[in-house]
């Protein structure tokens, strides 16, 4: 029979387990994301782009190529240079698919909804689909 200084080590561990996972949402698959992200890299961030990827911009959407993607990526970043970039939440869809919902500061001062979506290629988590939406 386990003692119970045995049982109370191991509800501690699983309850100090617990708690990181809530207290650092963050943590996950591609911190490179949002790395690029926070840091305004467009050719970072494209590094995780798939092939082609629905990219919905303010003035913008559409289905477009990885290189159309980062150039115009690249421009968004240029006209609203980051401040900051906070992930709000994260989660797993059905499909396996992951999603970020995160909000984007601009330096001047633009705060925009960020989401983006990816699936898993062969052994890679891709980019999807990525949204800026001003607030």
């Amino acid at each position: 029979m386990k003692s119970y200084r045995e049982i109370f080590s191991f509800v501690l561990i699983f309850a100090g387990i617990l708690f990181l996972s809530f207290a650092y949402p963050n943590m996950q698959d591609n911190p490179e994301i949002i790395n690029a992200i926070k840091s305004g890299n467009s050719r970072e961030l494209a590094r995780s782009f798939n092939s082609s990827i629905d990219l919905i911009l303010p003035g913008n959407e559409g289905t477009y190529s990885k290189t159309q993607a980062e150039l115009m990526v690249g421009n968004f970043f240029r006209s609203n240079p980051p401040k900051s970039f906070v992930v709000k939440q994260e989660g797993t869809s059905s499909d396996s698919s992951k999603y970020t919902i995160g909000q984007y500061l601009s330096s001047n001062n633009k705060t925009f909804r960020t989401y983006y979506l990816t699936k898993r290629i062969g052994s890679a988590q891709l980019i999807q689909l990525l949204q800026f939406e001003e607030n």
